[in-house]
């Protein structure tokens, strides 16, 4: 098949700032609920009106607290109204937010604070205070910390206490007329990239690299002002808040979850229309469903072999076969209406980014009525750079370049981006900035990639994750981690071994799934690092792995498998705070597991457990 090594979308997309966005949505829709949060189980509301008043004390407040426009203020807080309000505030009065993840450790926060000079900290919870409190003396310029929750502390101002700072009178005209001081190439926010390697760089975004980003998701997306979402990827990440920021302006109401983890359980009371998520979500969802026995297995399977035979002539442009087409009906009604409900009902669309998303698992959700509109981009792109959309949708591809975006192959095969959006560089780094972005704007992402002869992109891998074996053959990882985790026996897995002689992998297991087989083979199943260690359970989870590799060439496939009685985690070192695993902290970790492997190579046995 033909490709193409240059893909540009001409469509102009408009210029303003964020504040715009906010005063438009506020003066539409005044009545509409804006936000909803809950209380123990209890759903409440917060109108654009409410939010529209909140920010302008917000603002007022921060002012009495002698931030000025240019000054950093930080955000340490879970998804929630505050952490919304307490931006818009930030950028209604000139200041340049910065968001941290709210799972960072005391001294990686103080890093943020210390290399940003942030003036003034919003915080959520008595456990991020603790933190803060741990390492405040440490933060010089630190001169306001203000608590989402509780009554204040000594050190520490309430919400409450602190919109009192602004006094009870507002002056709309004085609040509006500072606001709109905001010019579009005015840095709005600076994020810090967690990364798999490295340093974190503050990334300075603009209002116009997000106020465009914002535009050019609306063209593709149609996002209607009826819409409903549940906001719970991290705000600190720009995947999500790039996405809060269409939606408010659209006047959707943002459902934020109690948390990450009853993400399931928030879906059906809040029955969203569209939501954004990491691969994860959907790898659970899909290995669950393929991991039922008994007869409700084997109506599943039958639906799934109907869903893709449909999913592939329709895909294709082809009209399925009569036959296909009622036993798809069929299907549908016993089996995919089900997963259907279990997401609210209403579901128009998902949209995944931030890791790839394996082919299998996005076909699935294709014929379960359930679109996975699969994008790309980085924080550096403030992020979108390519969606799939409704009407342009390619399976393993993360679609065509948004409005106004160029997308180039490098002779490396890198993926270069220039556009709108493309940050205006890292803060205080200009050799960091100058290693990325040419001179003639081009921002080098450090994936590898390709685009096809109609102009989608296809990511093949990360640049610096390509194993390299010590014979001199070239292996992307990504591809082959993603289909074992169609697997229902993997959660997780990580392939290594860049000049090695071979590659391996380590895998953690799901061990709901690897209990209930070692229950029916009368093996102990109730602690976990004695099931890795059963020499059954090795032999499962190796046939289990190896079968799906045998289209792989010889020097791809795992000679050596690892089995980890531990997930991969933020707290553990090994995740960044959006789902992505980093290598060199897993080899780090397992390092004498991983020697071992290549000590005891003419060992016939392939697979072990971390000790």
């Amino acid at each position: 098949m033909s490709s193409l090594t240059h893909f540009a979308n001409p469509t102009p997309v408009p210029r303003g700032t964020l504040v715009e966005l906010f005063l438009e949505a506020c003066e539409r829709r005044r009545e509409r609920p804006a936000f909803q949060y809950f209380v123990e189980d209890q759903l409440l509301g917060i109108s654009h009106a409410e939010a529209y008043e909140t920010v302008q004390r917000a603002a007022r407040a921060l002012v009495a607290s002698g931030v000025r426009r240019g000054d950093r203020v930080a955000i340490l807080s879970e998804n929630r109204p505050q952490w919304a309000l307490s931006d818009y505030a930030c950028l209604c009065v000139g200041a340049q937010d910065v968001p941290i993840y709210s799972t960072l450790l005391p001294e990686h926060i103080a890093y943020i604070l210390n290399d940003s000079g942030a003036k003034a900290l919003f915080l959520s919870t008595a456990e991020q205070w603790a933190k803060v409190r741990e390492i405040r003396s440490q933060c010089p310029a630190l001169e306001t910390v203000v608590g989402f929750d509780g009554d204040g502390d000594e050190g520490l101002l309430s919400w409450e206490a602190f919109l009192a700072r602004g006094g009870a009178d507002l002056d709309e005209r004085a609040f509006r007329a500072e606001a709109q001081r905001a010019q579009p190439e005015d840095v709005a926010t600076l994020i810090y990239t967690s990364g798999t390697t490295g340093e974190p760089k503050g990334v300075m975004l603009t209002h116009a690299n997000l106020y465009t980003n914002v535009q050019a998701c609306q063209l593709a997306l149609q996002v209607h002002d009826h819409e409903t979402t549940l906001s719970f990827l991290p705000l600190s990440h720009v995947f999500q808040r790039m996405v809060d920021y269409l939606l408010f302006w659209r006047g959707c109401v943002i459902a934020y979850a109690h948390s990450i983890h009853t993400v399931a359980d928030d879906i059906r009371v809040v029955r969203p229309t569209l939501v954004v998520s990491v691969p994860r979500l959907y790898e659970k969802i899909y290995n669950r469903l393929t991991d039922a026995h008994g007869l409700r297995g084997v109506l599943i399977r039958w639906a799934m072999r109907v869903g893709s035979a449909w999913a592939d002539a329709s895909l294709a442009g082809r009209t399925p076969p009569a036959p296909t087409q009622w036993q798809y009906a069929l299907a549908s009604r016993l089996v995919f209406a089900k997963v259907r409900e279990a997401v609210g009902g209403r579901l128009r669309f998902f949209v995944s980014g931030g890791a790839p998303l394996s082919p299998e698992i996005a076909k699935f959700f294709y014929y379960a009525g359930l679109p996975v509109l699969e994008g790309y981009g980085l924080t550096e792109t403030s992020p979108v750079t390519n969606v799939n959309t409704l009407e342009a949708f390619r399976i393993g591809t993360v679609g065509k370049a948004i409005a106004s975006t160029e997308i180039r192959i490098a002779d490396d095969g890198e993926i270069l981006v220039r556009g709108p959006q493309v940050m205006k560089g890292y803060f205080q780094k200009p050799e960091a900035t100058a290693e990325v972005i040419d001179a003639d704007g081009w921002f080098a992402t450090g994936d590898i990639g390709e685009i096809d002869a109609e102009g989608f992109l296809r990511i093949t891998d990360r640049k610096k994750d390509i194993i390299v074996t010590a014979g001199g053959k070239n292996i992307a990882p990504q591809p082959i981690e993603n289909r074992l985790k169609t697997n229902p026996f993997v959660e997780q897995v990580v392939m290594l071994g860049d000049r090695r002689k071979f590659p391996v992998l380590l895998v953690v297991p799901d061990f709901s799934v690897l209990g209930a087989w070692c229950r029916a083979q009368g093996i102990p199943a109730s602690d976990h690092r004695a099931m890795v260690h059963d020499t059954k359970v090795q032999a499962k989870l190796g046939d289990e792995v190896l079968h799906h590799l045998d289209h792989l060439a010889s020097y791809e496939r795992p000679k050596k498998i690892g089995l980890l009685y531990e997930e991969f985690s933020i707290e553990q070192g090994t995740m960044t705070p959006k789902q992505s695993i980093r290598r060199r902290e897993v080899e780090k970790l397992y390092r004498e597991l991983i020697d071992g492997f290549y000590a005891n190579e003419a060992v016939e046995q392939n697979v072990f457990a971390a000790p």
